[in-house]
């Protein structure tokens, strides 16, 4: 069934009962520590910023039914049983119960009614957080301690690491990694929602993780660490930079992985064979500690690791890793796999990437983050609310694998849970009276500083238009970048109440349009846009094919009902064909990639192939099996 005009209706009902809302809603927490870093830009609040429809508006509108509809008395069943408390309610399956981490889950809840609440202003997402951290108190109170946990044992084991025991924690399942994501679902429900006794939870939680690591050598902390911990470096120098106590800045600082930060301080990639996910959080830790103390390490760290992934570690989606280790740099070709793209990496990919495009507003961190967030993250979401993607396959034949709603809560379910939940966070960015807009996805913005509103409407990629529009009382200056995507053609084309803007720009840089806003002005501009192919760095005879920012995928052959019903499951143990051959030797892409007529999709004209095999973008590929990456060969004719 399309579930296409009810997503939309919904979103008609939505998001203007949102914007009502707005003036509502309560002030973000501010931090009592500014950072030592003054940034280049910052983005703006999500209160700031409302999607209108889109794709995007409707994977967003997806997600927020179903964080309405998970129950909280289900995430907080273990946490209670471990504080010795009667459950309110059965407790959910999958990747939740004891033994799989249990208790990770409700962090991430946590975290995305937080930004969904800062995102839509409906205070029903508000008093979700306000009761869960209600029963986390309370289960503190029981535990006699700030600790909060819901796995088998756990007070055994953190009662070993506090007698100064670092191997304490390795027979158990991750248990920082899940630690972590308590702590930023209570940083995020106070930050983000006002909730106050969210920051006294944290505080308390905090105070305990000092207890529980006191004893440990630096060299005992440091062997804790090569076990996965998930963002403690990050959430801790927040908590510094929430409560002003460095006493949590300088655990964070335990929190440094040497044996990870100090190769890529030298600008070594040691990457190959490293577990992706445990590496990107620790990258998110040195950023935030650079923020707060502009330490160069930590910068170059950061800039080095972001560089060597995008550019040597990543498939045409923007995701990376295989069976959820990085390989050797541009090593891809054997790696097109069932596993691939982890979901979990590109989220915090994306958490990366938007510090660095505050340390420095570059068109190649805001073209990545389109990438990733149209190819990998909106290819996540699947077509109900509850569904998503743990691994994106690269691999010719296979197919989308989404999560259940209820029995599942893989990490990726815990991430997809907040993806969804973000898209208006790298749309627009701003210093003093500039503003820059870097995604073209239709938008509000509430621009309260120069008490301007802009109106941000297209079709694209499907329309290369972009308008808009400009409401204000009074006249005021703005200076707009407008991002130029360096895959895109010369010919970027910007009218001011439809005169052409003397432009130089060129692709990889920002149109600058500056002069006193009024009332009812309107900025158009054209982004050019052009099929392109994207080689494998080890064979440059495998391509992905792009249109503008969208890869496209051919689509193979729809899914049987019997296998829809049966995905949920990181990975498939199908037998999936080779990489498809496409006889078309040197000839360029539009010579053998047309378009079909029918918005954004094309087909393949070359011997061999199906006259009716479609390519559509990828994140379109709910049902079917597909094909990413395609083998160019000589035709024919022209073989010795």
């Amino acid at each position: 069934m399309d579930k296409t005009p009810l997503l939309a209706l919904i979103a008609a009902i939505v998001l203007p009962a949102a914007m009502a809302a707005r003036a509502d809603q309560v002030s973000a927490a501010t931090d009592g520590v500014a950072p030592a870093l003054q940034p280049a830009v910052e983005p703006f609040d999500l209160a700031d910023v409302r999607l209108l429809d889109s794709p995007f508006a409707a994977a967003m509108n997806r997600n927020a039914q179903y964080l309405l509809q998970l129950e909280p008395d289900r995430f907080l069943h273990y946490f209670r049983a471990e504080a010795r408390l009667p459950a309110k309610a059965e407790p959910y399956g999958g990747w939740e119960s004891p033994r799989e981490g249990a208790g990770r889950c409700l962090g991430h809840y946590l975290s995305a009614l937080a930004l969904q609440y800062r995102a839509s202003g409906d205070r029903r997402y508000r008093e979700r957080i306000a009761y869960i951290v209600s029963e986390l108190a309370a289960c503190q109170s029981a535990n006699g301690s700030g600790l909060l946990c819901a796995q088998e044992h756990s007070k055994q084991f953190w009662a070993e690491l506090a007698a100064g025991n670092p191997e304490a924690l390795k027979s158990h399942r991750v248990p920082w990694y899940i630690q972590h994501k308590m702590f930023a679902g209570l940083r995020d429900g106070y930050r983000l929602a006002g909730v106050e006794q969210a920051r006294a939870v944290l505080l308390a939680l905090s105070d305990w993780a000092i207890e529980v690591t006191g004893r440990l050598s630096d060299q005992q902390f440091q062997i804790m660490l090569d076990q996965e911990h998930g963002g403690m470096c990050e959430v801790l120098a927040d908590v510094y930079a929430i409560s002003g106590d460095r006493k949590y800045l300088q655990l964070a600082g335990r929190f440094e992985h040497r044996k990870v930060l100090d190769p890529l301080e030298r600008r070594e990639d040691r990457l190959d064979g490293l577990h992706a996910n445990t590496q990107i959080p620790k990258l998110i830790g040195a950023a935030r500690l650079y923020e707060l103390g502009r330490d160069e390490r930590y910068c170059k760290a950061a800039e080095f690791f972001w560089d060597r992934v995008v550019h040597h570690h990543s498939y045409a989606n923007g995701g990376n890793s295989d069976a959820e280790r990085f390989g050797p740099p541009d090593r891809l070709a054997g790696h097109l796999n069932l596993n691939t793209s982890e979901t979990c990496n590109t989220y915090n990919m994306l958490k990366l990437t938007g510090h660095l495009i505050q340390w420095k507003p570059k068109v190649e961190y805001a073209d990545y983050f389109e990438r990733a967030l149209y190819n990998h993250i909106l290819a996540s979401c699947g077509p109900v609310p509850g569904n998503f993607t743990y691994y994106v396959a690269m691999k010719s034949g296979h197919y989308r694998v989404f999560s259940s709603p209820t029995d599942s809560f893989w990490c990726c379910v815990g991430t997809g849970m907040e993806n969804h939940t973000r898209y208006a966070e790298g749309i627009y960015f701003r210093h003093g009276e500039d503003l820059y807009v870097n995604l073209f996805i239709p938008s509000e913005l509430r621009w309260t500083e120069r008490g301007l509103k802009l109106r941000l409407e297209t079709q694209y990629p499907a329309d290369p238009k972009i308008r808009v529009t400009v409401s204000c009382d009074k006249p005021a200056v703005a200076a707009f970048h407008l991002r130029y995507p360096t895959w895109a053609p010369v010919g970027l084309v910007v009218t001011v109440n439809g005169r052409a803007v003397s432009n130089h720009a060129a692709p990889g840089a920002y149109v600058v349009v500056k002069r006193t806003w009024k009332d009812g002005d309107v900025v158009q501009w054209t982004v050019p846009l052009a099929l392109r192919t994207e080689p494998l760095p080890d064979d440059r005879r495998q391509v992905a094919v792009l249109y503008g920012p969208l890869l496209l995928a051919g689509k193979l052959a729809p899914l049987t009902r019997e296998r829809q019903l049966l995905r949920d499951a990181p990975s498939s143990p199908d037998q999936d064909p080779d990489v498809p051959e496409v006889a078309v030797g040197e000839r360029p892409v539009d010579q053998w990639v047309k378009p079909t007529g029918s918005p954004l999709q094309f087909h393949i004209e070359a011997p061999g192939l199906p006259q009716d095999l479609v390519l559509e973008p990828f994140y379109q590929m709910i049902h079917d099996r597909y094909a990413v990456y395609w083998r160019l060969t000589d035709p024919p004719q022209t073989r010795p």
